[in-house]
């Protein structure tokens, strides 16, 4: 039986392009997710899961490490945001008795915003200092160290965004889509590029979805900062 869990055993070739099972799996699973979470349906939780599983062992065998840490956060909020979506508190139901979006607060998008920078230094910093403090775990330095820090701190805030059904969820995953696609490509993993770059414009919908629903709502409650 193939290690499927190993970035050297080949599922097929294409156009000479050799597709692991890990990437081909973890690529359409994390895509039908993507694609259910912009049409706001609640089945994107579940099946995102699964992907972060996979992409969990993806982004070790290719030294992206806050990447491969940010997969252990994904799985809990996967969970979580399976949860409130499913449970609504009392007056945060929409009319199919799930969580209603709504938009995020002046306020708490500059609180946001300037834990994000400072937690992007932190993280680089760990990140780039991982093959010298554990050697054992880490044989290779960490490849786009501060990059890449910045991309899991601002997925941290969107899927917290998304878990609350906040519009501005779409506009923080559009960027980060935008630089995954470049830092995926130039290591090799083009279908996990590809796959990003189509995140870009999945991202655009979910923005323009989302907004619609909101506008929808007959009486729209006030956002609590």
């Amino acid at each position: 039986m193939p290690d499927v869990l190993d970035i050297d055993t080949i599922f097929f070739s294409l156009w000479g392009y050799d597709m692991s099972y890990l990437e081909f799996f973890g690529v359409v699973s994390g895509a039908v997710a993507v694609w259910l979470s912009a049409r706001a349906n609640v089945w994107s939780w579940p099946i995102g899961a699964a992907s972060v599983v996979l992409f969990f062992f993806l982004f070790y065998q290719i030294q992206l490490y806050p990447d491969m840490f940010l997969q252990v956060f994904f799985f809990v909020t996967n969970l979580q945001g399976w949860w409130r979506w499913t449970h609504p508190k009392p007056g945060e139901e929409n009319a199919a008795q799930e969580l209603r979006i709504t938009r995020m607060p002046i306020r708490q998008l500059v609180i946001w915003t300037g834990t994000g920078v400072v937690a992007t230094g932190l993280l680089g910093t760990f990140a780039s200092n991982l093959h010298e403090w554990f050697p054992v775990l880490f044989s290779q330095p960490s490849a786009f160290p501060y990059i890449d820090s910045f991309t899991t701190v601002m997925s941290i805030v969107a899927t917290f965004l998304m878990i609350e059904k906040r519009v501005e969820c779409w506009y923080v995953w559009l960027l980060v889509d935008l630089i995954l696609t470049y830092i995926y490509f130039v290591k090799g993993v083009k279908l996990v590029a590809v796959e990003y770059f189509a995140f870009c414009f999945i991202a655009a919908f979910g923005a323009y979805n989302w907004t619609k629903e909101y506008r929808s709502y007959p009486a729209q409650p006030t956002s609590v900062s």
